[in-house]
């Protein structure tokens, strides 16, 4: 299915704006991910119409981002989470391109499973932490912007769609991509789906991907761009989801 009919199903849905959605904005919250075949997305979106709003940013559904995360020269965090240490970071700048719009976060996954982000809005993103940065740095992790370096680039073009019922967020990444100033790779026509609530409820997007047998399973940009792009890395623990993804990418749906 074509990235066209992706557009034209999008277009579809009632807008929502970046101002309505601050009452979903979800800082604190549970997140569960699928990855699956972007040619699924038209009838996914079909069947999610009466239920959801798309997010519109001048004109446009399909809004781009960009990201560079940080860690530390020995890859700490990316290390802490290949092990599957909770208590854990994940720092970067991020740009919504359409907008124009900038932000320094930091991610904090807790104990109980819960992902808690902090952010400044900043003038763009940037290849080193300083200045307001670096004090939320400080307030908020063991780490200063000494111990850090941009390790990663991410770019992806996401669509967001709102629940009309209740407090969720769903977002849909495609065309991601990840480089490091020497390799850039892809996913190749998959998509990173990410369920975001207030508190685990029920979910008509849920229940559509359980009806179709698409398996909830977590993947992490920033992990996972590291584990392609650095040769030789530990990745015992992000193994089976790294070949899940080859056979999803060998299998697509025709």
């Amino acid at each position: 299915m074509s990235a066209a009919s992706v557009s034209e199903v999008v277009a579809r849905f009632d807008p929502i704006t970046l101002k309505e959605m601050d009452s979903v904005r979800l800082m604190d919250r549970t997140d569960t991910k699928y990855v699956f075949h972007e040619n699924l997305l038209p009838g996914l979106f079909e069947a999610l119409l009466p239920s959801y709003r798309a997010l519109e940013v001048s004109g446009a559904r399909m809004i781009h981002y960009t990201s560079v995360y940080f860690d530390t020269p020995d890859l700490r965090l990316y290390h802490q989470h290949q092990c599957g240490k909770l208590n854990r970071f994940k720092i970067r700048y991020r740009t919504y391109v359409e907008s124009g719009i900038s932000f320094f976060e930091i991610k904090f996954k807790n104990n109980k499973g819960r992902t808690v982000k902090n952010r400044i809005k900043v003038p763009r993103n940037m290849e080193y932490i300083a200045g307001p940065e670096d004090e939320l740095l400080r307030s908020l992790t063991p780490m200063d912007a000494s111990m850090l370096k941009a390790r990663l680039h991410v770019d992806f073009t996401r669509i967001t769609i709102v629940n009309r019922h209740s407090p969720e967020r769903v977002t849909i990444d495609r065309e991601v991509t990840f480089r490091n100033g020497e390799r850039t790779v892809g996913l190749d026509g998959l998509v990173i789906v990410e369920i975001k609530q207030e508190r685990a409820r029920r979910s008509e997007f849920v229940e559509l991907l359980r009806e179709r047998h698409i398996r909830k399973g977590s993947l992490s940009k920033y992990c996972f761009g590291v584990a392609r792009l650095h040769a030789g890395i530990r990745q015992n623990n992000f193994k089976p989801r790294m070949i899940r993804i080859q056979k999803l990418k060998q299998n697509a749906i025709a």
